[in-house]
């Protein structure tokens, strides 16, 4: 079976793009819809997002165009049915730990335990965007998400209530598939995820009829994501557990929520703090004054000494971003622009004649019409 075909995208199909495709064929061929259901569609489009929805299977079936479905596999896959006798008498010296060797080309495949062998729910990413203004002060938003949850009926278990779960034929109990291959080394035994009990070692001897026996079914749910106060445009939430449920009973995936912020056309941000610029009339400048500022929070008075040059900085103490996690803020830094009056009234001129005869200075006005 061709898993791109399957799930009718592109060999470069990006993550996201298998992801959606996956979700859309799933509900529309879920055997719970009954007429328009098919099972199996759903189980082929399940076995092919299986190995595209994991980058590690998905480079081993692009590169060998096969993999072991069972998970936690062999980087040498594609090395079976190959005859390596030229090889039998070389002698292999790694200098190290030979374990460490194994765990490296196979990907940890002999994991001990039951929680390192189950097949865990997988992961799921979303994009949120955000105003400047929720960024700022936090908020709690609303996202609807498609994702596989427990099945209530079976309590996430796979098994019809009332009927027994029963050891797996085949791994017979162990959670894990055995494989042998053939590699330079000689006859190598790896192990990975048995695919047909999800890592668990049972199976349901009775089916539930609501999930299939898979303890799982997919939903459309509304889940609410506290956005905390301070956070970064770029910044990354981890919900532990918010993913997607695993199968038969085993640990859901995680919740990545990736946040994007629109910018704010008054504020700019650097890291905790803001920067903006105040327009001031040029005798305010000259003469010095008290204007008003609009910060993230409020309106503050801000001092402006005589004699302000057009660039200058003045530094708001504590009226920047809190920081995530404390109750810190950064600063609000704002330059001060001079505006020059582009035309004169006769009053404003005889004024600034009369200043130019205080002065000493002697100036040839280069745009006479400033003068009115």
């Amino acid at each position: 079976m061709d898993y791109y075909k399957a799930l009718g995208v592109e060999k470069n199909a990006s993550e996201t793009e298998i992801k959606k495709a996956y979700r859309k064929l799933a509900q529309q061929c879920h055997p719970d819809k009954g007429e328009g259901g098919d099972e199996k569609k759903f189980k082929e489009v399940t076995e092919a997002y299986e190995i595209l929805g994991d980058k590690q299977k998905r480079a081993q079936y692009d590169q060998f165009g096969s993999v072991d479905k069972g998970g936690g596999g062999s980087g040498f896959g594609g090395f079976e049915g190959f005859d390596f006798g030229g090889f039998q008498n070389v002698n292999f010296d790694f200098g190290g730990n030979f374990g460490d060797i194994f765990d490296t080309f196979f990907g940890g495949g002999g994991a001990k335990g039951k929680q390192a062998r189950e097949s865990r729910g997988s992961d799921i990413e979303i994009v949120i965007q955000l105003d400047f203004e929720e960024a700022v002060s936090g908020t709690t938003k609303e996202v609807n998400l498609s994702r596989y949850e427990s099945c209530t009926h079976c309590e996430g278990k796979g098994n019809e209530p009332g009927s027994k779960m029963v050891t797996c034929n085949d791994c017979q109990g162990t959670g894990q598939k055995v494989k042998i291959q053939r590699t330079p080394l000689g006859q190598i035994q790896t192990s990975a995820v048995c695919s047909t009990c999800g890592g668990n070692g049972k199976t349901p001897e009775k089916k539930c009829t609501t999930c299939r026996g898979e303890g799982r079914i997919l939903k459309d749910g509304i889940i609410k994501i506290k956005i905390p106060i301070g956070i970064h445009d770029k910044a990354v939430l981890r919900l532990t557990g918010k993913g997607e449920a695993g199968m038969q009973g085993a640990s859901h995936g995680d919740l990545f929520v990736h946040i994007s912020i629109t910018p704010s056309k008054t504020f700019e941000r650097i890291k905790d703090d803001i920067h903006t610029t105040q327009h001031v009339h040029v005798l305010q400048a000259v003469l010095g004054d008290e204007i008003k500022v609009k910060t993230i929070y409020d309106e503050t008075i801000l001092k402006i000494p005589q004699g302000t040059e057009s660039g200058k900085v003045f530094r708001l103490r504590g009226k920047g971003v809190t920081r995530v996690g404390s109750s810190e803020k950064g600063d609000h830094y704002v330059k001060i622009i001079v505006d020059i009056p582009e035309k004169l009234s006769k009053k404003e001129r005889e004024l600034y004649g009369e200043l130019i005869k205080e002065s000493g200075l002697k100036i040839t006005p280069q745009n006479k019409s400033i003068f009115g």
